[in-house]
């Protein structure tokens, strides 16, 4: 692999898996009726990926880097953002926050209670949120 190719990850690689994180494909929108219920027991995570975009994919490979919750701390959704436009658009109709990519929402209670794009993902701690 290239330097590019290093820095940002090889288009070919299985962007949602291997990643030693628990992701759950958010595929539905019927899913975001189950997150907001699942939420008040426990924070709900979804990280907004598009499979085509190289900046996205290195925030998603910073951020799997950086992932240390503990099984069970957090339910992480996958919405692979090509794939599923009309569920991405929901979750920015559901929950209020203007849709960008890639991008981070954590749910609590219902609502999200923080939200960030691009490089800022990284400056979210997740634990912070447990």
């Amino acid at each position: 692999m290239g330097i590019f190719g290093s820095l940002f990850g090889s288009k070919s690689e299985d962007e949602g898996s291997s990643s030693g994180i628990p992701w759950i494909p958010l595929n539905s929108v019927d899913q975001l009726n189950s997150i907001k219920e699942a939420s008040k027991a426990r924070p709900q995570v979804i990280f907004k990926h598009s499979t085509s975009c190289g900046i996205s994919r290195m925030v998603l490979n910073m951020f799997k880097s950086s992932y240390g919750l503990e099984d069970g701390q957090m339910d992480l959704y996958f919405l692979d953002l090509l794939a599923n436009r009309d569920v991405s658009n929901a979750v920015a109709s559901e929950f209020g926050v203007m849709h960008q990519s890639p991008q981070l929402l954590i749910v609590k209670n219902g609502v999200v209670v923080i939200h960030d794009s691009h490089g800022a993902i990284s400056d979210i701690k997740l634990e912070q949120y447990v």
